[in-house]
């Protein structure tokens, strides 16, 4: 008998690239690991977080040991999935992020752990407890860090950044910024060491202890390029025009995720609430934003997906919207209620989340697939 049962009435769209599976994550992904070996690009995981909570749509009450081992059995099933170059990102919370990571290490290598994402995950205050606990964590890990840091994505520029650059002299080459001309005096040569002859006759000489980064004929030809700013009135210290037409085109993606960076669980909650107007929606939700930042550092159109804790769905309606492929797993009866419901609007154009961020406006499709046991039991 076929371990997974595609139901041909719940899938949806055009094409079945994309995978829905409702069914026990453990159980499903030791029936398709074999053939997805190596192949995942992104693994993003929101596991529960052991709040000893219970939720409409799932039990979050556990005691600690059975929560480590449950881990670290996911765990150990998704690494083998990810491609060379391909990561795995955890959502947790303070109550078990220093156990998590412990157990993370273990199972995947000290040496694969990339970094700790703080997520300003609300902008209220929290009065009910000592502390107003406004942060999530993000644990990344990557199978090869060295292919990862070559491969991964940047993430855009700020506007904070992008108002640093402005065209005060009206250069034709456009937007520009100043940057400093000197560097250290340690790693300097003696051709490094001179008096910079401004256009109005002020000689300049760099600060103690640095040197100019052009030699002397170098920042002749960079001021007669006027590539060199003296300030408005040319009496200011010489400074580097940075244009943004050469500009990199992104920044290092940063470790410290502010709500307007990612989003916020407010903000999840009011994306989920227009997408099931008047109905008992998933209570834990991520928002859009957060997941495109996380897809668009990690991945590149056309990569595979997988989240084995698919939830409300977030991780596979953004997939969709940034052209990857995805592979999405739940084991509640939300897996139907939430997350088909939620991906059909996607497929249809549904125009909220990060929609208009990446133009989306519909298409594709996906596959709906049940383990056999998850329907023995709804039977």
């Amino acid at each position: 008998m076929n371990d997974l049962q595609h139901i041909v009435n719940l899938s949806y769209g055009v094409g079945s690239k994309n995978r829905l599976i409702h069914g026990d994550n453990l159980t499903v992904l030791d029936r398709i690991g074999g053939n997805l070996r190596g192949g995942v690009r992104c693994v993003y995981i929101d596991p529960p977080y052991n709040n000893n909570e219970r939720y409409a749509h799932y039990d979050d009450r556990h005691s600690h040991e059975q929560w480590l081992e449950a881990m670290e059995a996911s765990l150990e099933a998704l690494v083998p999935l990810l491609s060379d170059d391909g990561s795995l990102w955890i959502s947790i919370d303070d109550n078990e992020v220093h156990y998590l990571k412990v157990l993370a290490d273990r199972v995947l290598g000290r040496g694969n752990f990339v970094t700790t994402i703080v997520w300003e995950h609300r902008t209220s205050r929290e009065n009910r407890r000592v502390f107003s606990n406004n942060h999530e964590y993000l644990l990344v890990y990557a199978k090869d860090p060295a292919r990862f840091k070559a491969a991964r994505n940047p993430v855009a520029l700020s506007d904070e950044i992008l108002a640093r650059y402005r065209n005060p002299d009206d250069d034709p080459r456009g937007p520009w910024q100043s940057i400093s001309l000197t560097a250290q005096a340690g790693h300097g040569t003696s051709s490094q060491f001179y008096s910079v002859v401004a256009p109005n006759g002020r000689r300049h000489k760099p600060p103690k202890g640095r040197c100019w980064i052009y030699t002397e004929d170098r920042m002749r030809r960079a001021i007669a390029d006027n590539a060199v700013w003296f300030g408005a009135d040319g009496n200011g210290v010489p400074r580097l025009k940075r244009f943004l037409a050469t500009a990199p085109m992104g920044m290092t993606p940063p470790t410290l995720w502010s709500a307007d960076f990612a989003g916020t669980s407010a903000r999840a909650k009011r994306e989920v609430l227009k997408l099931f107007p008047g109905e008992q929606v998933f209570e834990t939700p991520k928002p859009e934003r957060l997941l495109a930042q996380i897809l668009g550092i990690a991945t590149d159109p056309g990569d595979l997906v997988l989240d084995s804790y698919l939830g409300s769905g977030t991780t596979a309606a953004v997939a969709h919207k940034m052209g990857r492929r995805w592979i999405g797993i739940e084991s509640g009866e939300h897996a139907v209620s939430h997350c088909r419901s939620r991906l059909s609007q996607v497929v249809d154009g549904e125009p909220g989340g990060v929609s208009e961020q990446f133009d989306w406006s519909g298409g594709g499709g996906f596959r709906f697939e049940r383990s056999v046991p998850a329907l023995r039991r709804a039977a």
